[in-house]
């Protein structure tokens, strides 16, 4: 499945998170929840994976290489030490544990976005900064890909 949307969501007193209605049969069998790392300075979110997702970003993240080399190991430790495997309860909702609210400064307000391959929680205001910030990205990001806006 694509993930792609964009919805406003808050958490309730124990940390849980209704998941959108659309993707529900997609995460049924399943939820990894992780942190997810971009470049330096880049925004802290929360994704949210299918187990077969989190798996694949995985493989690629390490591209074949030698899991004993030392860098291999430290983005592995990263994912999988911080991750949890999760279950969708009766209501449909992840309860998102604490270490993960802090990575992420997730609050009660919050927004899910569809990122192609898995969903990302964002803090509402950062996400709203964040989208002001990579609208004036975008024509410098399409022209480097060799595309036009």
């Amino acid at each position: 499945m694509t993930f792609r949307g964009t919805f406003e969501h808050s958490l309730d007193a124990k940390h849980r998170l209704t998941i959108p209605a659309k993707f529900r049969a997609a995460l049924a069998d399943g939820v990894v929840l992780a942190p997810y790392a971009e470049l330096p300075g880049a925004p802290r979110t929360l994704a949210i994976w299918t187990p077969q997702g989190f798996d694949e970003f995985m493989a690629e993240s390490v591209g074949g290489r030698n899991p004993a080399e030392t860098d291999v190991r430290k983005l592995k430790r990263f994912y999988f030490n911080n991750s949890a495997d999760v279950e969708l309860d009766n209501a449909h909702r992840v309860m998102i544990p604490t270490h993960l609210m802090d990575y992420a400064s997730l609050d009660k307000e919050v927004t899910v976005t569809g990122s192609g391959e898995c969903l990302e929680v964002w803090d509402r205001a950062q996400h709203k900064t964040n989208l002001q910030a990579l609208l004036t990205e975008i024509p410098d990001l399409t022209a480097a890909l060799g595309h036009t806006a």
